[in-house]
């Protein structure tokens, strides 16, 4: 996946990730997992796009660290979800898969620009 692939594949998660919190039940638990979820989701997409502008390769190091600690707190989120009863395994699988596939892709190239120091 090149870097403009990436930038729509963060996005798009986001997105669905910002449907998916929104249709949490309405209640104290709800409402803090909902906002957890949104703030972290859409931080994965804007720090990506932050990546994107980097002014080396350790910026880079360091802006794609972020995006892969806040990709790793929304599938944290996401399970929270289905572990306190506001949604399903099914309801999540999606989101968690692609959260995980951005986890990966940012460890991957993480280690990549480690070793061309």
């Amino acid at each position: 996946m090149d870097q403009k692939e990436f930038k729509r594949f963060t996005k798009e998660f986001a997105k669905d990730a910002i449907g998916f919190a929104e249709n949490l039940p309405t209640s104290r638990t709800g409402n803090y997992f909902s906002g957890q979820l949104i703030r972290c989701s859409g931080s994965v997409g804007a720090n990506y796009r932050a990546a994107c502008r980097a002014k080396s390769a350790r910026d880079l190091k360091a802006k794609l660290g972020i995006v892969l600690e806040e990709a790793d707190e929304a599938q944290f989120w996401l399970e929270m979800c289905v572990e306190c009863g506001l949604s399903s395994a099914d309801d999540i699988r999606t989101l968690h898969f692609n959260a995980n596939q951005i986890v990966a892709m940012c460890v991957t190239s993480i280690q990549t620009l480690s070793r061309g120091k």
